[in-house]
């Protein structure tokens, strides 16, 4: 592999902090910017993490940070509305059997990792820079930045997230298009019970859940329809989320009387995308929420992102010729994974959208989660 070839990864969320470490470490000349001056590290309430990512987050060199910041457990119980568990379930260790089934964890704390594993690797990091315009040619692509710079590279790397200002500049037209769910999502104290992930369905809500992410602490959520946004007061959010958790059983009256600060409480559309054909354009490809998203009812969304970095870091530093042939080849390699995942995430939310009572949740979670084990 020629050691001078230059690579620009454009977003640092998991994806491309991740693809900025795989590729740095394998000798070539990364350089990662990122829109948000604070790299985005103090957002989110928390994540999940299954086992298929925390097989990359292993081969990243971060497992054992990742291991000892977050609540690792190994089942998912399924509860009606006032707490009672009608139904536990083992999950499948989708990283292997020397890795938990799930870990938990606060959403920041897994950034700040991530973002000291990429300052430590040598990579030019640049900070509240975007990219502006796209100049290709069979070699490479000519960048000019925000800041005024300008930057030639043998290949860019979009992980700028859902909203790709990438993927539109290079003329894919796929957006993401909203399920009719929304979640409401709080950080919140752990109560001594809660050892793992419970899912209630039916109530005032269609899914209310929590997950721990430390010893202390978990972060909890409810799922209803979407409303316009404009329509909700943002003062307004953790009276908003208190309305639906108030109604529901078990660790919940517990975990409601700490949702008491608006600007803690998170607001989000679930979307559904998934771009066809191909995830490049020339010398330009896409990773990540970039290239598909889906509604966290899974808790795939981080794992697929990372996944696309481990795959595509494989096939760039295992090759010579960068050219159309590898990019499909890594679209192939990765369709047949991530689509299976994106059906079944919206699935579970139309199930309960369409009031389907008997639907198979457990079942289809079950064969989706076992299809995760091997990483192609």
């Amino acid at each position: 592999m020629n050691e001078a070839r230059t690579v620009l990864v454009i977003g640092g969320g998991a994806a491309g902090n991740a693809m900025t470490l795989l590729l740095q470490r394998a000798g070539l000349q990364v350089h990662l910017i990122e829109a948000r001056a604070d790299w985005n590290a103090t957002a989110g309430s928390g994540i999940t993490l299954q086992g298929n990512a925390l097989r990359v987050l292993r081969e990243l060199g971060v497992w054992e940070r990742v291991g000892a910041s977050g609540f690792g457990f190994g089942s998912v119980g399924i509860t009606a509305p006032d707490g009672t568990v009608l139904h536990e379930q083992d999950d499948i260790r989708s990283g292997g059997d020397d890795l938990p089934a799930t870990v938990g964890m606060q959403r920041p704390q897994l950034q700040r990792i991530l973002i000291e594993a990429v300052r430590a690797c040598g990579a030019s990091i640049r900070l509240g820079v975007t990219a502006e315009i796209l100049d290709q040619d069979a070699d490479g692509v000519s960048v000019r930045f925000s800041d005024g710079s300008e930057g030639r590279y043998d290949l860019v790397i979009a992980a700028d997230g859902l909203g790709s200002a990438t993927r539109a500049a290079v003329g894919i037209t796929a957006k993401p298009e909203p399920t009719g769910m929304a979640i409401w999502r709080v950080a919140a104290p752990r109560p001594a019970g809660v050892s793992r992930t419970d899912l209630a369905y039916g109530g005032p809500a269609y899914i209310a859940g929590y997950c721990p992410t430390s010893d202390r602490t978990l972060y909890a959520y409810v799922v209803e329809a979407n409303r316009d946004r404009a329509s909700i007061p943002a003062d307004s959010y953790a009276e908003e989320m208190r309305r639906l958790t108030s109604a529901y059983g078990g660790f919940w009256p517990e975990i409601t009387e700490h949702i008491t600060e608006p600007a803690q409480v998170n607001y989000t559309w679930f979307d559904r995308m998934l771009v066809e054909g191909a995830w490049h354009r020339g010398r330009v490809v896409l990773i990540g929420d970039a290239a598909h998203c889906c509604p966290p009812t899974l808790a795939q969304g981080a794992a697929l992102s990372l996944e696309d970095a481990w795959v595509l870091a494989q096939m760039l530093t295992g090759s010579d010729t960068w050219d159309d042939a590898l990019f499909q080849a890594y679209y192939e390699r990765r369709i047949t994974r991530v689509r299976p995942v994106v059906d079944a995430s919206v699935q579970i939310g139309q199930w309960q959208l369409d009031g389907v009572r008997d639907a198979d949740v457990p079942g289809l979670m079950g064969r989706t989660m076992a299809m995760l084990r091997e990483l192609p």
